[in-house]
């Protein structure tokens, strides 16, 4: 069984909002997604999408959007974005999935020798997002990894790896340490893997390794469109 990664495809089936307006990286970009998907996962492999997945806003808008997954090989494991409007209770998201589709909401799931949980995140509290609003949004969220990795820790009993999903970054744009990463060492967690970002990315968000634990960034624009493999 290989993990494999990719976020941020922003599907809208429907066409009414194509991303290629956001420059020649996102033109033809899901033909590109596809490719790479067919040729690299296998049924009993494991793909993880960490936010941003479709611009409906309204749950049942969502649903032509999950047809992609449906069509795909192996499990499929998400999250929610801060784009993911249409995400509402964790339980009527749950009801939509395809078949080996599962989302994630400050909980965790064990699938073979490896445990998988995770959150949204938030932006760091600094420079211009130093606001108060941004501080409690941000606390919030931590306290909310700790709620993730205390479900994973539970169903830990043979030495499972702990992959952790999120969509914001865990660390500030200098790839610091941080508060999120003290806790992902805390728990032991093998991987990180996360998105939001685009445009000019700064290489050390793209792979970095903190305290022997690895960090991905998984936007597809930064993967140009094709999934990576996670080592754990």
């Amino acid at each position: 069984m290989k993990i494999f990664a990719i976020s941020d495809l922003h599907l809208d089936i429907n066409n009414k909002k194509p991303m290629d307006i956001f420059g020649p990286v996102w033109e033809n970009y899901l033909d590109s997604i596809n490719k790479s998907w067919d040729r690299l996962v296998n049924s009993d492999d494991i793909v993880l999408l960490c936010g941003d997945y479709s611009w409906a806003m309204k749950l049942n808008e969502a649903i032509p959007d999950f047809d992609f997954l449906r069509e795909k090989k192996g499990k499929k494991i998400l999250i929610r974005g801060n784009h993911d409007y249409w995400w509402q209770t964790i339980s009527n998201v749950r009801k939509i999935l395809p078949e080996n589709t599962y989302a994630l909401q400050n909980d965790a799931i064990k699938i073979g020798e490896y445990i998988f949980c995770g959150n949204r995140g938030w932006l760091f509290p600094e420079g211009k997002f130093n606001t108060a609003e941004n501080k409690k949004i941000f606390s919030r969220e931590v306290e909310r990894t700790k709620l993730s990795l205390q479900s994973a820790k539970k169903l830990q009993n043979s030495g499972e790896k702990i992959v952790f999903m999120m969509h914001f970054p865990p660390f500030n744009h200098k790839v610091e340490k941080s508060v999120l990463t003290d806790l992902f060492e805390e728990y032991n967690v093998s991987a990180v893997v996360f998105g939001h970002l685009h445009g000019y990315i700064n290489k050390k968000m793209l792979f970095n390794e903190i305290s022997g634990i690895k960090y991905y960034l998984t936007s597809c624009d930064a993967l140009k469109n094709k999934l990576i493999e996670i080592d754990t």
